[in-house]
């Protein structure tokens, strides 16, 4: 099987796109989405284009923490942020936004809206077999299985937004 460097998961919620934006945008309750991520911190508030963030996270006994830096801050259409560990890339994730049913111009309104969260796998160029060497003692996945292990979460991740946003 050949390795996957992207990877992409939606689902329908019940909600305004500029809802759904804010909740992923406010990424400290990442922690309660991602199987994977237990906490995040922001040394620098408010997360906009440029700033970053640490991600602190854990799957099984492994545990590990991560550099993101936001690249994308488009309300309400897209949300995305790089990771790094050790200053090297390692992956993009990101979210969009789209109204499927009236929700007004600017997304405020009533509607329902497609999240889609899209990975990107950075892992490539100078460092990239060091990178996924760390990937692998880090977090137990190897690099030609990171984007179903990464599938996965992201159908835990995206349900339990909608579970959030939709109550």
């Amino acid at each position: 099987m050949a390795r996957r460097w992207t990877v992409e998961e939606s689902i329908l919620v019940r909600a305004p796109r500029a809802r759904l934006y804010s909740a992923v945008a406010d990424v400290r309750a990442m922690g309660r989405w991602s199987p994977e991520c237990r906490a995040v911190w922001v040394p620098h508030p408010p997360l906009r284009a440029g700033r970053g963030f640490f991600g602190f996270n854990r799957k099984g006994p492994f545990v590990w923490f991560t550099w993101c830096r936001v690249v994308r801050a488009e309300h309400p259409r897209e949300f995305a942020f790089d990771v790094s560990t050790f200053g090297l890339p390692v992956a993009r994730w990101g979210y969009r936004f789209e109204t499927v049913a009236d929700a007004g111009a600017d997304g405020s309104g009533g509607g329902d809206t497609k999240v889609t969260e899209y990975w990107q796998d950075l892992r490539t160029g100078p460092g990239a077999r060091f990178t996924e060497l760390l990937g692998l003692v880090f977090t137990g996945t190897p690099a030609a299985c990171r984007a179903e292990a990464n599938r996965a979460g992201m159908r835990i991740t995206l349900r339990r937004i909608k579970d959030a946003v939709e109550r």
